[in-house]
């Protein structure tokens, strides 16, 4: 193949704009499983999750030549884009669970899928922590996502966001203070560990 498992980020993708196959599978292989736990984590479900990151990676070989790079790599860029996944997602399940609502109702037949699907959501805490996470506008799940969840520092998320490092910063703290008050009431302080100011993590 054009570019080894050892090859920079940097490296890769530029052989994989100009159409490298090779080049994009070792990112891919590289940060999959990257992608697919963030998307678990938000979404809770290993099938859905399955189906945004391949999305996500499919959105960037469609759209290599706009990925942006933060400190020579790539994931900042494919996280935020498994947001913007995750939330079209929803709106199509939404409007799905819509068209369903107006159907008469089946008859009642236990599933043993369903049974299943329950014990995994059964985690109230995890699942009002997701609640909490898609009330949020999508900014501040953003800088979340970058900042504490990846703990990529202020600079390097404003590097991902196009924006200036003191718009990451506000965002920061009016994100973690927006999530407080969905989660648990205006008097609860999010348990979040503070993002790195340094050099955070980029692989």
């Amino acid at each position: 193949m054009s570019g080894g498992s050892e090859s920079t980020d940097e490296a890769l993708w530029l052989l994989a704009v100009n159409g490298d196959g090779d080049a994009f599978g070792t990112l891919f292989d590289r940060y999959r499983d990257r992608v697919h736990g963030h998307a678990i984590g938000i979404v809770g479900s290993s099938h859905q999750a399955e189906d945004i990151t391949a999305i996500v990676f499919l959105e960037a070989w469609r759209r290599r030549d706009k990925v942006r790079m933060v400190n020579g790599s790539i994931i900042a860029w494919l996280l935020v884009t498994a947001n913007n996944t995750i939330r079209n997602h929803n709106r199509q399940r939404r409007r799905y669970r819509a068209f369903l609502d107006q159907l008469p109702p089946p008859a009642s037949v236990r599933d043993v899928a369903e049974d299943f699907v329950e014990s995994v959501e059964r985690d109230a805490e995890a699942r009002a922590l997701r609640t909490a996470f898609f009330q949020l506008k999508p900014q501040d799940r953003d800088v979340l996502t970058l900042c504490v969840i990846q703990g990529l520092s202020l600079k390097q998320a404003a590097e991902a966001l196009a924006v200036a490092e003191g718009t990451v910063k506000s965002r920061l703290h009016r994100a973690k203070t927006r999530l407080g008050r969905h989660y648990k009431g205006p008097d609860w302080q999010p348990r979040i560990i503070e993002p790195r100011l340094s050099e955070g993590r980029t692989q």
